[in-house]
């Protein structure tokens, strides 16, 4: 078995299909083209009923599963798509995530977009899952951040919560992140702060990147919500937080990866953000495989 725990809370909503279906459809419009699946439509019979299984390849934590089950109903609302596991699932090689029946031709030209969604967001899943049991015992939550995919942001936010991970900020309009050009132009970090009070709204919440203890010390008395510790090694971390004192929340971030996160975990910051879990993360390998 894998030793990946399932890290998702049971309740983990779906995305509404709201989100989900444009994303989708147009995956499926891009691999259609203008003549659609000529290769299927050439061999499949019109009434030909297929039946395949979506089955996991290697050990991981699945997600988009709902993107799989949209990309054969938009293609054919006659497939049916039988979830055998839900988002957030614990697989190993060999493992059936689902089983799908219905119009071949259909199948088989939603197949790759199928794919190609769930891949990506169970190996997003499966790196969050692996960074979590990384840090496991200690009180660090692992994020996200906003390094995704364009135009796959909420799907890739949704695997990493697959995965037991949370989500930092969605986008620039629901949260302050002061970084490091923005006190370059401000000046410093107290007139970057000071700015930000002139325009923000009271409901938002301000977090600053320091790359210093120095910066740090300057930011504590502005009184902001959190501190970004960004690139700083572990006992510079473990003095950061030591000066924070609980007065904002701490976050790390920087050379982030399953072997340095305990270090960084154990140094008592509250998050630790991880970029590539969404830019970079390798797929989990899945296949649609015809059914015994």
């Amino acid at each position: 078995m894998t030793d990946l725990p399932v890290n998702a809370p049971a309740d983990l909503p779906p995305l509404p299909t709201l989100l989900v279906e444009p994303v989708v459809r147009a995956a499926l419009l891009e691999d259609l083209g203008r003549a659609g699946d000529i290769t299927s439509d050439a061999i499949i019979p019109a009434g030909h009923i297929a039946r395949m299984d979506l089955v996991a390849r290697q050990p991981g934590v699945v997600a988009g599963l709902d993107c799989a089950r949209l990309a054969f109903a938009l293609m054919d609302p006659a497939i049916a798509f039988d979830a055998r596991l839900r988002d957030g699932a614990a697989v190993e090689a060999g493992t059936l995530i689902a089983r799908v029946s219905g119009p071949g031709r259909g199948m088989l030209a939603a197949e790759r977009t199928a794919l190609n969604l769930m891949c990506r967001l169970s190996g997003i899943a499966s790196a969050t899952a692996s960074l979590v049991e990384a840090v496991r015992g200690h009180r660090a939550r692992i994020v996200c951040t906003r390094k995704t995919t364009p135009g796959l942001r909420a799907l890739e936010k949704h695997a990493v919560r697959a995965g037991g991970g949370s989500n930092h900020r969605f986008g620039l309009d629901d949260a302050v992140l002061v970084k490091d050009n923005h006190v370059a132009i401000a000046g410093s970090v107290t007139e970057a702060v000071r700015r930000i009070r002139v325009h923000a709204g009271h409901m938002v919440k301000i977090e600053v990147e320091v790359d210093t203890l120095e910066q740090l010390r300057e930011l504590i008395p502005l009184g902001v919500d959190a501190v970004l510790l960004d690139n700083m090694a572990p006992p510079t971390l473990q003095e950061a937080v030591a000066l924070v004192d609980g007065r904002m929340t701490t976050e790390a971030s920087g050379r982030v990866s399953r072997e340095t996160a305990p270090a960084i975990a154990a140094a008592g910051v509250d998050l630790i953000s991880a970029g590539w879990l969404t830019h970079s993360a390798p797929i989990l390998d899945i296949g649609l495989d015809a059914a015994e």
